[in-house]
């Protein structure tokens, strides 16, 4: 499979009662996600309320990370490989992504994860190559690698197949491939049918890990992933060994499911996993809001009805 092929967390990101990052919550996050069998985490995405940070809190972070990374050869030995780090680097700013995203490089995140510039929504697949293709020549190393981050229900644009094809011929190593959180189980197949394993894609939509692979993808970084990883490799690895994942997939839809009742997904998750992992209670950046606690306790009942905690 592709070289960034697994299943990646979209990792909250931890916050001190100011809303300032909290540093010191960065190790026990990472080594938590690695030791439940993530391959890898997203740091700064959706879920990680990348869009709130100012570009140099975003490079502390991704600076934060790749220093736990070095400090776990044990984890690292224990996945099989290096747990791999994806960094968000997307803004609307050209100039901003070049310098987040060459930052990350070179810190030594294995990726980067890159929005389409949002602000200009009716922009053309010619406009969107022509950024894209500035921003790797500028920021992507040689040998790195540039995920498209296909969210239309949060950018108001995303990634046509013409416009990955074509960025695919003129980038086939640099441009990796596409992490879609369009939610569309159509677009899946087509991805599957236009491009099979060449482009590498990672499912957004948990309950979808099953079908994305079974068309060519590759794995997924998903929000519900700080919490499911467990079973989310149950999924991801039964299909590498041709057994029968249905019952792992189920699991995996319901809570999935479960989760989207209470939106949105950071600070639903940052209050499960103090309650279920006893992680500190981390705030949320305004304009996000804390959810109430009697929420929290109606969600872990109904997690325990559903299912135990894993």
């Amino acid at each position: 499979m592709q070289p960034l092929a697994g299943v990646y967390a979209a990792a909250v990101t931890p916050l001190k009662t100011d809303f300032s990052p909290d540093m010191d919550s960065i190790p026990p996050l990472l080594d938590f996600l690695a030791r439940r069998g993530c391959h890898g985490m997203l740091l700064l995405g959706t879920t990680g309320e990348g869009p709130s940070f100012s570009a140099q809190e975003r490079l502390e972070i991704f600076r934060a990370g790749a220093r736990v990374r070095e400090t776990h050869p044990t984890l690292r030995q224990a996945q099989g490989g290096a747990f791999r780090l994806l960094a968000g680097t997307g803004t609307p700013s050209l100039t901003e992504t070049v310098a987040l995203t060459r930052g990350a490089f070179d810190l030594g995140c294995d990726g980067v994860v890159v929005l389409p510039p949002y602000y200009y929504r009716k922009t053309t697949d010619a406009g969107l190559f022509a950024w894209f293709s500035e921003l790797i020549h500028r920021a992507v190393p040689a040998d790195g690698a540039l995920l498209g981050y296909h969210i239309p229900g949060m950018t108001g644009i995303g990634f046509s197949l013409d416009l990955l094809a074509r960025l695919k011929n003129a980038f086939p190593r640099q441009f990796a491939g596409l992490k879609d959180s369009s939610h569309d189980p159509d677009f899946a197949h087509a991805l599957g049918e236009r491009f099979g394993a060449d482009l590498l894609v990672l499912t957004g939509t948990d309950s979808y890990l099953q079908l994305a692979m079974e068309n060519r993808a590759g794995g997924c970084i998903t929000a519900p992933a700080n919490l499911i990883s467990p079973d989310l490799r149950r999924v991801w690895d039964g299909l590498q060994n041709g057994e029968d994942v249905s019952a792992a997939q189920e699991r995996v839809t319901e809570i999935r499911r479960l989760l989207e009742k209470y939106p949105p997904f950071p600070p639903l998750l940052k209050a499960l996993l103090a309650k279920q992992h006893g992680f500190p209670r981390w705030p949320v950046r305004p304009p996000l809001e804390s959810v109430e606690a009697n929420v929290v306790e109606q969600v872990m009942k109904e997690m325990e009805r559903l299912f135990p905690f894993s």
